[in-house]
């Protein structure tokens, strides 16, 4: 009975011996260098990641590595030269009898960062990436055309848009310089570049008024024309701008074009109600300066109703009630209503303003002589009397 009882438990022993030996697995595999050749001496590091344990080895004179012993389980394995981790793979399972292979291939790993770092580069310049062997061999010899075509025409944007921004640089810096004829040759430079922006036909077309300013006869009409023309194309593109029509207006009143100018400073009007009273009080002082005073009265009335604390519309608009004023033989002025109340709010909206002397000499000489004649309201305050 104790023989049997030894046979069987030696038979145990046998068999958890068995057992355990089956459970030991191995990780081997080839490591490549950045050259292409194996790489030599090269650190393995084996992690176990179901239960812990640390394990490593480094590659032979092949670039080979093998470590034999390791638990059935679950590992994380890196490769790190001098010191430097250069690739990883996790969750490899390793398995009973032939060994787990894990190769590493730090040739590929490095094309790979510099296509990825190239990609950025293009990314960041805005230029296309270029296509890798195997994605041209993917390729149709229509999609590679198309491809090619796409990378043609992206690089002549791009070439179209720095010539853009270069020659639409120039002309602004020309214009604040006040150099015209400079800012002209680049601006229209742009326009050609790129016939849709807004920006550039509005400043080409102030380049052309302001050159105007200089010239007389046909020398400014050629100028004015062509600056309307391109206020024309600005507003064409984005109809919807109320600055660009208010521009568009002073240049038409530059070129004596009152009904048009008009027309503009009131569609700027409706495109923008909140300077709606801004721009009414611009159409009144272009009338003054053509010296239509009913028409300018009737825009700095319109001015103050749209904007009651523009405090300029009402000194022009008492100027303007000035005029019709009555005078008694002995000189006695009689203002018609209207006049003392718009100085008095001009003065309330703006007692330091510009006009401030001008109206309060205006209020005190109601009662005496007074000049009549319609001032221009881009001109100075006159001086108090001493």
């Amino acid at each position: 009975m104790k023989v049997r009882n030894l046979v069987v438990a030696a038979a145990g022993t046998l068999f958890l011996a068995l057992t355990s030996f089956a459970q030991i697995t191995a990780i081997e595999g080839d490591v490549k260098g950045e050259d292409g050749s194996p790489k030599v001496n090269a650190v393995i590091k084996i992690t176990r990641t179901d239960i812990k344990g640390n394990y490593k080895c480094n590659t032979n004179k092949k670039g080979h590595y093998f470590y034999n012993g390791l638990p059935l389980g679950t590992y994380n394995i890196t490769i790190e030269v001098d010191g430097k981790e250069m690739d990883g793979v996790n969750g490899v399972r390793t398995r009973l009898g032939d060994p787990t292979p894990v190769n590493f291939d730090l040739q590929k790993i490095a094309q790979t960062r510099a296509a990825q770092q190239a990609q950025a580069t293009a990314a960041a310049s805005g230029a296309a990436p270029a296509l890798s062997k195997e994605q041209e061999r993917g390729m149709t010899k229509e999609q590679k055309e198309a491809y090619d075509k796409a990378i043609k025409d992206r690089e002549a944007s791009m070439k179209k848009n720095k010539e853009l921004n270069d020659s639409f640089t120039a002309g602004l810096a020309a214009m604040q310089s006040k150099d015209y004829p400079t800012a002209i040759t680049n601006l229209s430079k742009a326009s050609e570049l790129d016939p849709k922006q807004v920006a550039v036909w509005a400043q080409l077309a102030d380049a052309y008024v302001q050159s105007a300013k200089g010239k007389t006869g046909p020398e400014f009409d050629a100028a004015m024309g062509k600056g309307i023309e391109a206020y024309g194309k600005a507003l064409e593109l984005n109809p919807a701008d109320a600055a660009t029509h208010n521009n568009f207006a002073l240049a038409l009143a530059q070129a004596k074009k009152f009904p048009e100018m008009q027309a503009e400073l009131k569609k700027a009007a409706e495109l923008d109600p909140p300077k709606a009273g801004q721009y009414y009080y611009n159409l009144g002082a272009l009338l003054v300066n053509a010296g239509q005073a009913e028409p300018a009265g009737e825009a700095f009335k319109k001015a103050i109703e749209l904007d009651p604390n523009h405090a300029d519309s009402y000194y022009q608009y008492g100027v303007y009630l000035v005029g019709k004023a009555s005078f008694a033989a002995d000189g006695k002025v009689t203002p018609v209503p209207g006049t003392v109340e718009a100085f008095q709010k001009y003065l309330q909206l703006a007692p330091t303003g510009q006009f401030a002397e001008s109206a309060k000499g205006m209020l005190t000489s109601m009662d005496a002589k007074v000049d009549t004649a319609y001032k221009n309201p881009n001109a100075p305050a006159p001086k108090k009397k001493k």
